[in-house]
């Protein structure tokens, strides 16, 4: 028996209605500028609150909200090392005012929970409303995959409204911290010499200084990849801003889901 023929045209809405239902079932993928709309509310901004100083706040990092609301993930190294600093450690919701009255500053104090010197990691835990927060991936990035980096490149400069940069995964490499100097070299310094080394994302994309501690995200999800935690420097830090290198680095996020989990 012979197939049955589909004429022109009726073959043309057959393939049209196919079309239209491969669209309507395919699943949905955010462009970039939904993934950051999305994000930006859970990126605060992390510092030092002192009612007495001038200014009040002083600008240390980035952070976001994780798990429940009440924890914020950042670097280790944008805590204080002064225990009275780190008493008074605060944060800033993304859009918090430049100038104005400081006294009306929506500071949200910030305690300390747990901390990792070798990767650089930090989590602490925020008194009062939960924050907006972001998704751990539970897949590690991949070369060349597409990501994102919200921050506060120039701390209070410009306002404490995030700034995104985009770019790729470059390589993941491992890496070992270098030695301290001498003046450095304690018990602890040894040990975390000792430790293997861990893998580490290297981005080709522009970071600053205050991009430590925020979120590395998916730029078609949003999922959290990593922690920005290093910026690659040409020829010295006064030329951060006037030449970027354009390269960063970035914490894999299983290494925060790690300190999370840490009893």
């Amino acid at each position: 028996m012979p197939l049955p023929t589909v004429h022109l045209p009726a073959r043309r809405a057959l393939l049209l209605a196919g079309l239209a239902w491969a669209t309507a079932t395919a699943p949905a993928r955010a462009g970039l500028p939904e993934v950051v709309a999305a994000a930006r509310p859970a990126v605060v901004a992390i510092g030092v609150f002192d009612p007495l100083a001038s200014p009040r706040f002083t600008f240390r990092g980035t952070g976001f909200g994780v798990g429940d609301g009440r924890l914020v993930a950042t670097n280790a190294h944008v805590l204080p090392d002064d225990p009275q600093a780190l008493a008074q450690l605060a944060l800033l919701p993304a859009g918090a005012p430049r100038t104005g009255n400081e006294a009306q500053l929506p500071v949200r104090k910030l305690v300390v929970v747990s901390v990792d010197r070798l990767r650089d990691l930090a989590v602490l835990r925020l008194e009062g409303p939960p924050l907006p927060t972001l998704t751990l991936a539970t897949q590690p990035a991949r070369e060349g995959q597409a990501v994102a980096l919200i921050g506060f490149p120039l701390g209070g400069l410009l306002g404490f409204s995030p700034v995104t940069h985009r770019g790729i995964v470059a390589s993941i490499a491992p890496f070992a911290l270098p030695p301290p100097d001498a003046a450095r070299l304690d018990a602890a310094a040894v040990a975390r010499l000792r430790q293997p080394p861990f893998d580490i994302y290297q981005l080709d994309a522009t970071a600053y200084p205050g991009n430590s501690g925020g979120p590395l995200l998916d730029a078609e999800t949003g999922q959290v990849l990593g922690l920005v935690n290093m910026v690659l420097v040409k020829n010295g830090r006064e030329s951060l801003l006037s030449s970027p290198s354009g390269i960063s680095y970035a914490i894999p996020v299983s290494h925060l889901r790690a300190l999370i989990d840490r009893p």
